[in-house]
């Protein structure tokens, strides 16, 4: 497969998911009163942004947005509802994102490693703006631990 379809798909795949368990992070915490949703609210919008871009960018090469399975959604959602229902604090729900993010910011760092000599520059700018994105989250995040 075409590398730069394997870093958008990649990115596409990390940042919808991210999408949907942000989304669903919020709806729990709707009438929670925390001082983290805003913080929330805009990671999701960057996030929202990326699944959107990447799109654009798989469908001019005539490829779609690889998602994360039913299976991990619900994993991921249920998941959240018992960590909210645990604790709904916001050093917990920091926490919690910033394992998430973490997670898919390593991803992305060695996706770069590997493509960076075999895509195109601006995929490999998106890239490396969207690692930085995820580092970005993380820092504002931890003001809240």
């Amino acid at each position: 497969m075409n590398e730069n379809i394997e870093l958008l798909q990649y990115i596409y795949k990390d940042a919808s998911m991210a999408v949907y368990t942000i989304e669903n992070l919020l709806k729990y915490l709707k009438e929670k009163g925390n001082k983290i949703n805003k913080v929330c609210e805009d990671i999701l919008k960057g996030y929202e942004r990326y699944t959107k871009d990447t799109k654009k960018r798989l469908s001019k090469l005539k490829q779609d947005g690889l998602e994360e399975g039913m299976m991990a959604k619900m994993g991921a959602k249920m998941g959240i509802k018992k960590e909210v229902i645990h604790d709904n604090s916001d050093s917990n729900i920091a926490d919690l994102l910033i394992r998430g993010i973490s997670m898919g910011s390593i991803d992305m760092e060695k996706k770069i490693e590997r493509y960076q000599d075999n895509v195109e520059k601006d995929n490999l700018k998106l890239a490396k703006d969207f690692y930085q994105f995820q580092q970005e989250n993380i820092e504002a995040l931890k003001k809240f631990l």
